[in-house]
């Protein structure tokens, strides 16, 4: 019983590393070589939060010794951010972060019209760089066609 007890107190210095780290570094190698930028989204959005825990962890040191749940807090919100099943690190970043970064990018700051920017910003972020794409190549009037006959499409149904 005593051996249980010791590897519950320590559990999150076996799991933790490979949680925090090890599984999050092959993913990340993972989503770099897939085409699609989804697995890019949540990987990275996973190294920022994990980057926020872990400067707070150093700012707040004195603090969290007081604490010693903390390690164990750390570790199921970890896990929660980087298991597939839940997939936390896309859903904090679909919920919360992108509404403040969502006007950062080209889309933002460009010369489109406001109504292209408000199309644009419906979009996720593959299908908004395949319109840019496709208004750098055919320009801005093509792009308000396809709008346009979207919109009459969907007045149809």
């Amino acid at each position: 019983m005593g051996v249980l007890v010791t590897m519950a107190r320590f559990l999150d210095t076996f799991i933790g590393p490979g949680a925090m780290l090890l599984y999050p570094l092959y993913a990340s190698m993972r989503a770099i070589e897939s085409p699609s930028t989804l697995d890019d989204q949540q990987w990275l959005t996973y190294w920022v939060l994990h980057s926020f825990v872990t400067l707070f962890e150093l700012s707040c040191y004195k603090i969290l010794e007081w604490f010693p749940i903390w390690p164990y807090l750390k570790l199921v919100f970890c896990l929660w951010l980087v298991l597939p099943m839940f997939n936390g690190a896309a859903y904090i970043y679909e919920n919360h972060v992108r509404q403040y970064v969502k006007n950062i990018g080209s889309y933002g700051s460009s010369n489109y019209p406001e109504e292209q920017k408000k199309v644009l910003q419906m979009m996720s972020f593959d299908a908004r760089k395949a319109v840019e794409r496709y208004i750098d190549s055919y320009g801005p009037d093509a792009f308000e066609r396809v709008i346009r006959a979207a919109d009459k499409e969907a007045r149809k149904h």
